[in-house]
């Protein structure tokens, strides 16, 4: 990645995707457009046994190239399991 591009959402959902085993990912672009800023919801069943911290891990050396090149990142991370329930107590999809 060199830094005359910026990271776009879909760059980044395809890189999470492949490197985390994702069964679904979002990105928002937080930074109006420019790359700078992202928020992600991450659903893989690599998370599943593994505490927040440790997952937070997994994802911030799954992305470590990214994510030097951004100046916010934040991330909430789930098994599909998690993901369902989540859906079912607040009715998101």
């Amino acid at each position: 990645m060199s830094s005359e591009n910026p990271l776009t959402s879909d760059h980044l959902s395809k890189t999470i995707k492949l490197r985390l085993q994702a069964n679904e990912v979002e990105v928002q672009d937080m930074s109006g457009g420019c790359g700078q800023a992202f928020a992600v919801i991450i659903v893989s069943d690599i998370f599943r046994g593994k505490n927040k911290l440790t997952r937070h891990r997994m994802v911030n050396n799954a992305l470590s190239d990214e994510i030097s090149h951004i100046h916010a990142f934040t991330q909430k991370v789930f098994t599909t399991d998690e993901w369902e329930e989540q859906k079912r107590l607040f009715g998101s999809s």
